[in-house]
């Protein structure tokens, strides 16, 4: 199979201009807005309907270990960002089982 890289940013908007027959301008204003809803909304989770789900999670501390010394280490807890894919999409991409 063949390597191919992922769109940027204004391929994107041009594929969404194009299929929507909008101008290039209007659709990264569009891309734009849908990012600054996500981000402004992610604390309470934000899901983009048939692509997946933006949530915060909270990690526990653990103990880990470095990997070029072999000691162990604590790691703190922390909050991370998580997108949960739609099944939608798993479906549309690896196909219906």
């Amino acid at each position: 199979m063949a390597k191919t890289k992922s769109l940027t940013k204004s391929q994107v908007a041009a594929e969404i201009a194009e299929a929507n027959a909008i101008s290039k301008r209007q659709a990264v204003d569009v891309l734009q807005s849908v990012c600054d809803l996500a981000y402004k909304n992610a604390k309470n989770s934000f899901t983009l309907p048939g692509l997946g789900k933006l949530v915060l999670v909270n990690r526990k501390a653990r103990m880990g270990r470095n990997p070029a010394t072999g000691e162990a280490i604590k790691i703190p807890a922390k909050r991370v960002v998580k997108f949960r894919v739609a099944k939608a999409a798993k479906d549309a991409i690896l196909g219906a089982k």
